[in-house]
C-alpha cells in the first residue's frame, strides 16, 4: 500500500473505512498523532466489539515480540481488531517488527504512537513500514502557520473567527496544538446562541488578553512604524508584567523578524510568492511582511535580530546590572523603530 503522507489523506482513508494494517506515527507534534490513533480506536469497531478485538499497551510496559503476537490474533466475531502501542518510543527492539510487517495480518490493524521523535529512514523496519501500511510524520508547525491551523479547526465546527482574533490566539497559546484545541473548544462553549463567529471582544472576555495590548497589536504598530502606539503597549506591559512577560514578547518579536529575513529571499516577492516561502496557508497571511519589506531593509532586520537577541540574554541577567524587562523592552522598540 502506497503511504499516506498527509495527515488529510489518512482521515480521508479512515472515514471511508480503507484501512492499512499497520499505522506507525511518529514526530515532534503530539497533537496529530493523537487525533489519528483516537479516531481508529472510536471508529473502527463498535462499542460490543471493542471489548474483545481493541488492545492497548504502552512501549515501557510491553515489548515487541508481546505486540507481535497480539497482532497476530485473529478477532473475535468482528471484521477486524485494533491494537494500538502507545508511547512506542520506549519500546525496545523494534527492529523485530520486521518480520510481520512482511506479512502482516489484514484483519489487524496496528497502530503505533512514536512521539518526540522519527524512525532512522535508512533502516530496514522503516523500508518494511512504508511497504505495509502507513508511515506518518507529524510535524511541528511554524508560528506563522498558527492561525490558519485556527480557522481550519474551526471552520469544520462550522464557526469562524476573525483575522485579529485568530493572530490573538495564536499569540496567547503558541504552537501547543492539544493545549490550543482545547482553548478553541473553550471559545466554542462561551458562543451566545446562535452566534458563529469569534471576534477579538470575546477573547478578550473569556481568555483574558487585552485586544488593544498585546503582542500581536505591538508587532502590528512596529510593522507601521507607530512609535505613539508602540509606546502606549510597551507602557501597557510594564504596568502589567505577568500577563505580559517579556520572554513572550521577545519570542514573537523574533519570530516575526525571522521570518521577514527569510521573506527577502523569496523568488517573488508578491503576497503569494512570500507565503510559499513562509509555508502560510494563504497569500492574505503574507500582507504584514510584504508591507514590513518596504519599511525595514534586510540589513535593519538583520541588525534587530541581534537586538533581540541581546534583549533576551540581558533579561536573563547577563551583563545586566539594573535594567528592568520594560527598561529592556523599551529599549528593544526604540531600536526597531529608529
Amino acid at each position: 500500500m502506497a503511504k499516506d503522507t498527509t495527515y488529510e489523506e489518512i482521515v480521508r482513508n479512515l472515514k471511508n473505512r480503507v484501512y492499512a494494517p499497520v499505522y506507525f506515527l511518529m514526530g515532534e507534534e503530539d497533537y496529530y498523532i493523537d487525533r489519528i490513533s483516537e479516531y481508529i480506536m472510536d471508529t473502527v469497531l463498535s462499542d460490543t466489539e471493542k471489548e474483545f478485538n481493541q488492545t492497548v499497551v504502552y512501549g515501557a510496559d510491553t515489548d515487541i515480540a508481546s505486540v507481535i503476537n497480539t497482532a497476530r490474533r485473529y478477532p473475535m466475531m468482528a471484521e477486524y481488531q485494533v491494537v494500538v502501542v502507545k508511547e512506542a518510543q520506549n519500546l525496545k527492539n523494534l527492529d523485530g517488527l520486521v518480520y510481520y510487517l512482511q506479512k502482516p495480518l489484514k484483519s489487524t490493524i496496528l497502530v503505533f504512537c512514536y512521539k518526540h521523535g522519527t524512525l532512522d529512514r535508512r533502516k530496514k523496519v522503516t523500508a518494511e513500514i512504508e511497504k505495509a501500511g502507513v508511515l506518518f510524520e507529524s510535524k511541528r508547525i511554524k508560528d506563522a502557520q498558527l492561525p490558519g491551523f485556527i480557522s481550519a479547526y474551526l471552520k469544520r465546527k462550522q464557526v469562524e473567527i476573525e483575522p485579529k482574533a485568530s493572530e490573538m490566539m495564536a499569540e496567547f497559546v503558541g504552537a501547543d496544538l492539544n493545549r490550543m484545541a482545547g482553548e478553541l473548544e473553550k471559545l466554542i462553549i462561551t458562543l451566545p446562541k446562535g452566534v458563529r463567529r469569534i471576534t477579538p471582544e470575546q477573547i478578550e472576555r473569556n481568555i483574558g488578553i487585552s485586544k488593544d495590548f498585546n503582542n500581536f497589536e505591538l508587532r502590528n504598530a512596529l510593522i507601521a512604524k507607530d512609535v505613539f502606539k508602540a509606546n502606549q503597549i510597551v507602557k501597557y506591559f510594564e504596568e502589567n508584567p505577568k500577563s505580559n512577560p517579556l520572554q513572550l514578547t521577545l519570542s514573537v518579536l523574533f519570530n516575526f523578524f525571522a521570518n521577514l529575513m527569510l521573506a527577502y529571499y523569496a523568488p517573488e516577492k508578491s503576497d503569494q510568492g512570500i507565503a510559499a516561502q513562509l509555508g502560510l496557508r494563504s497569500p492574505w497571511q503574507a500582507k504584514d511582511y510584504v508591507i514590513a519589506m518596504h519599511r525595514y531593509s534586510g540589513v535593519k532586520v538583520m541588525q534587530i535580530i541581534g537586538a533581540i537577541r541581546t534583549c533576551d540574554v540581558k533579561s536573563k541577567g547577563m551583563g545586566n546590572a539594573s535594567a528592568t524587562d520594560g527598561d529592556l523592552l523599551r529599549e528593544l522598540v526604540y531600536m526597531i523603530l529608529h
